[in-house]
């Protein structure tokens, strides 16, 4: 009698694209025809997000250009990533983007960037500096701002607009063609027009143009899809509000300023469905698709969760009641759940500069109690981090003692 054996599951091949779309507000966005946003959408989810950090809070960050790139791409607010302006002087890269993650995990994948802006390949994410560990991408398209005989520059910024159709066709046929593992596609034009219009018909008029563009991308990811049974994970997020009303600034901490949105083609997890998410959920959501463990003191420093697997906790926060007492609280993401966290302690930030801190295990909180009081194991002085360990994942956060 004969036998045979069934022929195992082929696995897909993972990929993912992420597009930031600059300055769209969540009300200009909910509030102008998107289709090609609705058509990712029917395939996964419209998420409410914010960017700025904790208002208030050691991670407080201005709602400006660069510092939302750097919040989505390396998880962490600028408090750690020291992105506060688009001067990108002095990033600190010990915070490491998801790009430099998914290098280390996969040194044979395929990373690309198309950007309406050098800096972010250069300055921000580093490409081959020996910080980033010689951060390098396979495919890369951008620095068009800086010719000026092929793309004169005007007032109006339609030398922004003309650059934008060209990054999304050359990221649209990369894709098609090539299939980069892991894509980040920048484009501007949206930020520019508000600036000049605030909110207005060409401000409206400039999201049905960049979502169209979206589309090219989109279109290419599901060409793939289809023809090579690929499993890409889109994401297309905006990098910070506007000024209330008016719309045609940002960088403050108004709610219309830090109020984003997060688009993605995939079913996301409780915290998604029910909190209003944060920028810094993009770059563990891209690691928890695409394979990328993310090595244990970098996990403990990310400032967000991912928006696919179980989130127990969220927005934890912390202030010292003397200096041997602190008050944390946090949202349980299931109110029923009988889960408790570890919570520990560090005097140092020694992570900061490349080093390593150590942390003490100061007591046991359940997680559906959502507050609780720790006793330090020594006297408060300079800062204290703070990490609670819950069944997931790790949640963070620091408080200054003033002097």
């Amino acid at each position: 009698m004969g036998c045979w054996m069934a022929a195992s599951a082929q696995v897909q091949p993972k990929k993912a694209v992420l597009i930031i779309v600059d300055g769209i507000p969540e009300e200009m966005v909910l509030s102008t025809p998107t289709l090609n946003l609705d058509r990712i959408t029917a395939q996964g989810h419209y998420l409410p997000s914010y960017v700025g950090g904790e208002r208030g809070g050691a991670s407080e960050t201005p709602t400006i250009s660069s510092n939302g790139y750097a919040a989505t791409v390396t998880g962490t607010w600028g408090n750690k990533n020291n992105v506060y302006d688009n001067s990108l002087k002095a990033v600190n890269y010990n915070y490491p983007s998801i790009f430099r993650l998914y290098q280390d995990a996969y040194p044979e994948g395929k990373t690309a960037i198309f950007s309406t802006w050098l800096d972010n390949r250069t300055k921000l994410l580093g490409a081959g500096l020996e910080a980033t560990n010689r951060l390098r991408f396979d495919y890369h398209f951008d620095g068009l701002e800086h010719d000026t005989v092929q793309y004169p520059h005007d007032k109006v910024s339609n030398y922004i607009k003309r650059i934008d159709t060209h990054v999304a066709l050359e990221a649209a046929k990369c894709i098609a063609k090539e299939a980069p593992d892991l894509t980040w596609v920048y484009l501007q034009y949206t930020d520019d027009v508000s600036h000049m219009h605030g909110k207005s018909e060409p401000f409206r008029n400039g999201i049905v143009f960049t979502d169209a563009l979206v589309g090219l991308i989109y279109d290419a990811v599901r060409q793939r899809e289809e023809a090579y049974q690929e499993d890409w994970l889109v994401l297309v997020v905006t990098d910070h509000g506007r000024t209330p009303f008016v719309y045609t600034h940002h960088g403050g901490q108004s709610e219309a300023e830090r109020n984003t949105w997060v688009v993605i083609n995939k079913e996301v997890n409780n915290y998604a469905r029910n909190f209003r998410v944060a920028n810094t959920d993009v770059t563990p959501t891209i690691a928890e698709h695409m394979g990328v463990s993310i090595p244990d003191e970098v996990a403990r420093e990310i400032d967000g969760v991912s928006l696919l697997s179980e989130v127990d906790a969220v927005n934890l926060t912390c202030r010292l009641i003397d200096d041997r007492h602190l008050f944390l609280s946090w949202d349980a993401v299931d109110l029923n759940t009988d889960a408790t966290a570890r919570v520990s302690v560090a005097f140092t930030d020694r992570y900061n500069t490349g080093g390593r801190d150590s942390y003490q295990e100061v007591g046991t909180v359940r997680l559906k109690e959502q507050s609780a009081v720790v006793t330090l194991p020594q006297s408060a002085s300079g800062m204290v981090k703070v990490l609670l360990q819950t069944p997931n994942h790790y949640l963070n956060n620091r408080v200054k003692v003033m002097p």
